[in-house]
């Protein structure tokens, strides 16, 4: 039914690569691996920028005069993990049909669209909701490439490897979700081109208004995305594996494409579903977000005034939780080729559970005893939040060494474009959840969900004797 290295007469010379087989030392093109993986995983960095710009920008919208919601914010935020999720499910396809260059070249051209709307949307307070909603939507073009760019990155390089490889890709590609939330608060600051647009007045409770530039926060990358669209037309090669639409879907005959593909909600899921959501969570339970903070803020004879509480800006915290995520995602890869994935999947999930119940103690503040317990409920709540990240950034290294070991190397790509697709939707379930019910009970499900993650882990993968160790 399949055949991993079939040369296809239209598919000879030029773009597309010859009895290609890396785990042939005497034949393999190490250098031409390697390169591939700089160009995509410069290309994919640039994606989770657009991906997660809404994030960057949502929070801010109510400042500078839009008038919007907490539950029209959380949709906002949501409906580029919807999108994402969506395209997933047709980038994870493509890698065998379009080839690696096309494939690359073409959707990093696409990212165009969602950061040259953002650019202009923000400059209006009029602008409609449904617009931002549609701009929501258009970023998750950013999180469809990654189903994609992994696959089309791992046929180039052997089993051995590819638990350093994709977690570098994937790991510097997760730094644009961070990237994007850092570089805004500074870009903002001011103008670059006048034909760029002017400024807008930004207010911030207990603080002057400034005047800020937002349409920057997504004209800064757009350079970067017409090079690296170019980079990736001009330097990168196809590999000829052949597989149809109907011959990828035989994953899903096998059992572990479903364990796998809940173990990676559990990691990546919830990456991205806090990267998402950490602005719009901080500003709504211990800044101005909160009803009650708010309003003790604005009363001259409460506590929290007199003793001075500082409303914790979002936008100089949410990039920590996504910087350490993708940064465990980057150093624990080799360690994953030395001890293997399942054992630390097993780390990633009892970690989880630990710190989501520990977080979740935090998540109704206290107002009434005053600005210095709050500081510190504050405090406690980062440190949980940071730690979560941690724990998730450990288990999407450690899961992406799992597949390529448990499935061969056309069914590998299939199985890591399918989970990537589903857990693009944490974003978006995320949000939901955090519309319709508490954040406690959210994150009680959440510790239930890793129990399960923990459990199947150790059964399947991680026991000595283990029906699939990996």
């Amino acid at each position: 039914m399949t055949t991993t290295h079939t040369t296809q007469p239209e598919r000879s010379g030029g773009e597309w690569l010859t009895d290609w087989d890396p785990e042939n030392e005497e034949t393999w093109d190490r250098g031409l691996a390697w390169r591939t993986l700089a160009i995509t995983t410069g290309t994919l960095t640039l994606a989770f920028v657009s991906w997660f710009i809404a994030s960057a920008i949502a929070p801010k919208l109510t400042n500078l005069g839009f008038a919007l919601s907490q539950d029209q914010l959380y949709w906002l935020v949501a409906m580029p993990g919807l999108s994402a999720g969506l395209l997933r499910l047709t980038w994870m396809v493509l890698p065998p049909i379009l080839g690696t260059r096309r494939l690359v070249a073409l959707t990093t051209l696409l990212l165009l669209i969602p950061l040259v709307g953002w650019g202009i949307a923000v400059q209006d307070p009029d602008t409609s909701y449904g617009w931002l909603l549609t701009l929501s939507f258009l970023s998750g073009i950013g999180g469809g490439a990654f189903s994609g760019f992994m696959p089309s990155t791992s046929y180039f390089f052997p089993r051995r490897m590819q638990g350093t490889a994709l977690g570098l890709q994937a790991g510097i590609g997760n730094f644009g979700v961070s990237l994007v939330q850092f570089v805004t608060p500074w870009i903002i600051g001011f103008s670059m081109i006048g034909f760029l647009g002017g400024s807008q007045s930004e207010t911030f409770p207990g603080k002057a208004a400034k005047e800020v530039w937002y349409q920057n926060a997504a004209y800064v990358y757009i350079p970067f995305v017409l090079v690296g669209a170019v980079l990736a037309w001009t330097m990168l090669k196809s590999v000829p594996v052949k597989a149809n639409v109907r011959q990828q879907f035989d994953i899903f005959r096998n059992q572990d494409t479903w364990w796998m593909t809940l173990l990676y909600i559990m990691t990546f899921g919830t990456f991205a579903g806090l990267s998402g959501q950490f602005g719009l969570l901080l500003k709504n339970l211990y800044g101005g977000g909160n009803a009650e903070i708010a309003k003790a803020m604005s009363d001259g004879t409460t506590q929290l005034l007199v003793e001075g509480y500082t409303l914790p800006d979002p936008v100089k915290y949410v990039f920590l939780g996504p910087l350490i995520g993708a940064g465990a995602r980057v150093l624990f890869a080799p360690l994953t080729d030395k001890l293997g994935g399942a054992r630390w999947t097993l780390v990633s999930g009892i970690g989880l559970l630990a710190s989501i119940i520990y977080t979740s103690t935090t998540l109704s503040p206290d107002v009434s005893e005053g600005a210095a317990s709050l500081e510190t409920q504050f405090d406690h709540f980062l440190w949980g939040m940071l730690a979560i990240f941690l724990f998730a950034g450990i288990g999407n290294a450690s899961t992406f060494k799992q597949m390529p070991m448990i499935f061969e190397r056309r069914q590998a790509g299939g199985v890591i474009g399918w989970t990537a697709a589903i857990a693009a939707f944490g974003p978006f379930f995320f949000g939901i959840g955090l519309t319709i019910m508490e954040p406690e009970l959210f994150y009680y499900i959440g510790a239930a969900f890793s129990v399960m993650c923990i459990a199947i882990t150790w059964q399947r993968y991680a026991r000595p004797g283990a029906p699939k160790p990996s």
